[in-house]
Parts: structure tokens; sequence; C-alpha cells
């Protein structure tokens, strides 16, 4: 529920603060009143009636000229932050006449960072007077990101279970077990449990890909050891190559060292992983004309810059 407003804040006008930042930019109230297009009387007049309702002065003279008080300072701070919110608002409602222009706010999740690049630089080219943004995390950070609506929707794997949410599907997104070419159980049929004594990486919590591995050991039921928590996919890869362990991953983010035999799959019984790639948007968040755009874009062509996996 939103607060509501103090007295003072129901009281204070737009014309008010305008003429307070006005007359100490300006310096003088003809200078200011010039800038305003209205008469000095009127700026002093605002000006009066903002220091009654404050009850304190704003502004103070001295022989350097004029320096604005404590309270003068929390009110330019105030109107600063009104001229943003208005700009921002104005900038949105011109953006709603024309898809070509705005901006949006794009999430993805660690994982997505191998394809979703490349879909966001050709809808670019298609678009190139839209303005996005792309913030990069893990998955909990970006439910978080979409939560506060600090994005306007994101590209992820299964979408957030306590957070109201619209979906649309990309395409498919498997998961696989990848080893060192030379590892003994290379070129095995096997099932998960055969794995109950290797050794793991595995993302950090709060990592979709975490979750995934900890729901697959579950069903298998085994608790193989966890040689190694680590933040990053590439990091990931790396210590495989180095023999450090083995590790489940989305199938396209190793998509490049699976073709060159840098690492293998491990033919385990019930992989890969069957999941899907997402775009995702709080269900209260409306979305402007570049974000649809945008949105549809992804969701009807994004699965063409998923990466091809060898045969």
């Amino acid at each position: 529920m939103k607060e509501k407003l103090s007295p003072l804040a129901r009281a204070m006008s737009l014309k008010q603060l305008r003429a307070l930042s006005t007359l100490v930019e300006a310096g003088t109230l003809a200078a200011a009143a010039q800038s305003l297009h209205v008469t000095a009387q009127a700026v002093g007049l605002h000006l009066r009636q903002l220091e009654a309702l404050v009850g304190m002065p704003l502004t103070e003279r001295h022989a350097h000229g004029l320096a604005v008080t404590a309270a003068g300072r929390e009110l330019l701070n105030a109107q600063a932050k009104i001229d943003t919110a208005l700009a921002e608002c104005a900038e949105a409602i011109e953006a709603l006449g024309s898809v070509d222009r705005g901006k949006v706010a794009v999430g993805v999740v660690s994982t997505a960072k191998y394809f979703a690049p490349f879909a966001l630089a050709a809808f670019r080219r298609e678009r190139p007077r839209i303005e996005l943004r792309l913030s990069v995390g893990n998955r909990a950070a970006t439910i978080e990101a979409l939560r506060d609506f600090a994005l306007d929707f994101a590209v992820m794997g299964r979408p957030p279970e306590d957070l109201a949410v619209e979906a649309e599907v990309i395409g498919d997104h498997p998961h696989v077990i990848i080893a060192p070419p030379d590892h003994p159980l290379a070129g095995r049929r096997l099932r998960l449990a055969d794995l109950h004594a290797e050794v793991f990486l595995m993302r950090e919590a709060g990592s979709g890909t975490r979750a995934l591995a900890e729901k697959l050991f579950a069903e298998a039921g085994i608790t193989p050891e966890i040689g190694m928590e680590i933040h990053s996919n590439e990091t990931i890869k790396q210590a495989v190559m180095a023999g450090l362990g083995i590790a489940l991953l989305s199938a396209h983010t190793v998509a490049a060292e699976l073709a060159d035999r840098r690492v293998v799959t491990l033919d385990c019984e019930g992989l890969p992983a069957m999941r899907q790639w997402q775009v995702v948007k709080h269900a209260d968040k409306r979305l402007l004309p570049a974000g649809r755009a945008l949105w549809r874009f992804l969701a009807d062509s994004g699965a063409a810059y998923l990466p091809q996996l060898p045969a």
C-alpha cells in the first residue's frame, strides 16, 4: 500500500520548486524570472509561499552571492528527482507512438550468454534506434531483478515458482554431463547411479544448473562428492579439461568444446536432461512497444541463435 503524502508534500507545487531551482541557478530574481518567462514578482511570491510552508529560509545572501540552506538543498534534490521522473515519463509516452524507439532492459542468466547476445545483435540490426541494456547474472539474481521491476523481461530456463510471471518458450535447452576425453567412463553406456563415486564440479547455490544437478542426483539416489563450487561455466569447463572432475552443464555452453573434442559427454540414461529456454516477465510488467517487439523477436526467432551441437 502506498504511503500517504504528508501535508507539506501535498501543499508544495512544482512551480514553487522550479522557482527555487531556477533562482539558485540564475543567481537573481530578475534572471530567474527571465528564464521562467514570468515576472520577478511571481518568482518572489512562489519562493515566499514555499518558505512559509517549510517554516525556515531556503536561501541566504552573503558577500559572495546566493547560498542554499540545508532545507533548500533537500527541496532541490526532490525537484531534481521529479524532473528525472517527468523526463522518463515523457520519453515513455513518446515511445508509445513508435515501435522503433525506446529502451529495453533485458536480463539473461549466465548460461544464456552463449546465444542471447547473438539474438540481441540481430534484433538491433533490424531496429537500430532501440537502446538495449543487458544484465547477466545467475538465476537467483535474475529473478530478484524481475521481482523488483528492474528488468523488462529475462531470458532464462524454468520460470520462478514464487512469482507471478508470463513466459513464452524460445527453444529446447539440453543439459549433459561432460568429462575429459580420456575419462574411464567415456564411451560406456551408464546410469546416473554409476557416477556415485565421481567428483563433480558444481555451479554455485542459486544457479539453475546447480538446482537441476541436485534434482537429478536426488532422483538417482546418489550424493556424489562435490570437488569444487565454481561461479563460472567457463572455469568449470577448464577444470574438467584439466581432470579435476566431471560436471553437469548446459550443452549450449560446451558446444565448441564438444566439437573440438576437448571434452566429451558421458552417455547416461536419461540424459540429455531437456529443459527449455524462455522469455519471462513479471506478470504486472507492462511492456512498451520496443519491449514487446524484442519479446516477440526472441519468442519467434530466438531458437535460430541457439548453439548447434555436434552429432
